[in-house]
């Protein structure tokens, strides 16, 4: 009797660090990771930055976006003018698929962009061009979670 009751007892020793193993490496899903992009652009260069920007990082987003990295982005400009202090031009709130595929940018540029001294000449001047320019990784927050 007493073999029938260690058996079980040993096979369930063997086979619970395994389930518990297994269950603690289960994946969790990945969080959406929000990132704001804001440029302010000096006087009178709107355009030639804008263009620019276009033709480079808006390519870049829409490549990421088709490879799945990003879900999805927005540009957003002003609608009315504000003090010089609080002034921006240009506004990208992008969602990234989570936190890893935002990383990605420079090999995209290096893929999409053969001519990498073009590239890199033209957005040397379209940092001349930004007077100010921050990223800020920015979190959905609920009203009602406590």
């Amino acid at each position: 009797m007493r073999r029938l009751i260690s058996l079980p007892l040993a096979v369930l020793t063997l086979i619970a660090p395994i389930t518990i193993k297994a269950q603690a490496t289960a994946p969790t899903p990945a969080k959406p990771y929000l990132v704001e992009w804001v440029y302010r652009v000096q006087y009178g260069h709107q355009d030639e930055w804008w263009s620019l920007f276009r033709k480079y990082q808006i390519a870049a987003l829409d490549r990421e976006q088709q490879l799945g990295y990003i879900t999805s982005y927005t540009v957003y400009g002003p609608g009315l003018h504000t003090s010089e202090d609080s002034r921006w031009d240009y506004r990208i709130v992008i969602t990234y698929k989570d936190q890893p595929s935002s990383t990605h940018e420079g090999e995209v540029l290096h893929q999409l962009f053969s001519d990498q001294n073009t590239l890199h000449k033209e957005e040397n001047r379209r940092w001349e061009l930004t007077s100010n320019h921050y990223d800020l990784p920015i979190h959905i927050v609920d009203p009602h979670a406590e």
